[in-house]
């Protein structure tokens, strides 16, 4: 069988991963150098913690499985079983923690609430102030600027797997085959379009409107911070972000501790991963209504600056740099994805939301279990 992929993203290449390990052959279209768009500009965490319950949860487990597996055998991916931990500051953060603890399914996600010193043992690194952590053993951390160009080198040492890029994909050409923008057709047995948050165009065409929409976010990354940062770290304004720590505890924080004024503006949560090179990534915004920006604001870094430097108790390394990225995410969140067949033989697959590195690994083979592969 060959497979055409359109998209070089986390999901796209996640796709002629699973189809090359399948014996297939793979030509790999995209339109840039390289990909530059969400699957480069995230956390590179594999973020288990925060997942819904059923579906969703199950895929990122899955998910979680195949990194590590994939991780083993390409150590360019800088694959990192490291965890996380969720530091609270008082009885209300406390309480939902507490109740994600209570859950049916947490023993699978790894939960743990830790004093503030089995946390400080844990991760030394957060001298600040606080009086616990929900800790989630599963989650884990790979490189995002990187993890592409590490899982290409290894599909191309296959001799299966052909990389065109800087070519934009115009048209799904009968069955089983698009042409690209330098006239040239690309036919297999079968299409997958991993096209991010590319919606328009080409997307538009073969399927219409989807029920997908454009999120945008802003981040950051420090210079090396000059120490081990053992886990990533997120804030208790995560709570109110995912939809595991739904609860009647979060319902009482939500009422009875207001957010911070800017990450409420800015619909705000902190997460933080230390990069292999010790700087650190840290995020992020949420902007949903269109048009986006075409600037980055400083409210949003400078809060997110106070309130990583409350927990570690010292100042943060100078920012290196900042950035603000675009990913697709489902209009109905609780599903993982939006995979559709456009035409014989060509499936869309897009929308998986911030959970687009997390799960693309389990995403791309439930596409190859469907289509037979």
């Amino acid at each position: 069988m060959k497979v055409i992929v359109v998209g070089a993203g986390v999901v796209g290449t996640m796709h002629a991963w699973h189809a090359v390990e399948r014996g297939h052959e793979v030509v790999h279209i995209e339109r840039e150098a390289e990909a530059r768009g969400a699957s480069l500009r995230n956390f590179g965490q594999i973020w288990v913690s925060g997942r819904a319950g059923g579906e969703e949860l199950e895929t990122a487990l899955r998910a979680r499985e195949l990194w590590e597996a994939i991780g083993a055998r390409v150590p360019g991916l800088g694959f990192r079983a490291i965890g996380s931990l969720t530091p609270v500051r008082n009885a209300l953060e406390r309480a939902v923690a507490e109740a994600a603890l209570a859950r049916p399914d947490a023993a699978a996600r790894g939960y743990e609430l830790l004093t503030a010193d089995e946390a400080r043992a844990v991760n030394p690194a957060l001298r600040g102030e606080f009086e616990a952590a929900l800790r989630c053993e599963r989650d884990a951390a790979v490189e995002p600027r990187t993890a592409q160009l590490a899982l290409r080198e290894a599909l191309l040492a296959t001799g299966k797997y052909t990389f065109l890029p800087n070519r934009e994909v115009r048209d799904v050409v009968g069955e089983h085959a698009v042409r690209d923008d330098r006239g040239e057709t690309h036919g297999g047995d079968a299409v997958v379009l991993c096209t991010g948050a590319s919606l328009s165009g080409l997307v538009r065409e073969v399927a219409g409107e989807v029920p997908v929409r454009r999120v945008r976010l802003q981040m950051m990354q420090t210079d090396p911070l000059g120490e081990p940062l053992t886990t990533s770290v997120a804030d208790a304004d995560s709570f109110r972000y995912y939809p595991a720590y739904a609860s009647g505890a979060l319902d009482a924080l939500n009422a009875g501790q207001a957010q911070d004024p800017t990450a409420a503006a800015h619909r705000m949560q902190l997460l933080m991963v230390q990069r292999l090179d010790g700087g650190l990534t840290i995020g992020d915004t949420h902007e949903y209504e269109h048009p986006f920006a075409f600037d980055t604001l400083e409210d949003p870094y400078e809060h997110l600056t106070r309130v990583v430097e409350s927990f570690l108790g010292r100042p943060l390394p100078k920012i290196r740099r900042r950035w603000a990225g675009v990913y697709a995410q489902c209009v109905d969140t609780t599903r993982v994805v939006h995979r559709q067949k456009v035409r014989d033989g060509v499936w869309l697959v897009t929308g998986p939301g911030g959970r687009g590195m997390t799960c693309s690994p389990a995403v791309a083979e439930t596409t190859a279990n469907e289509l037979g592969w």
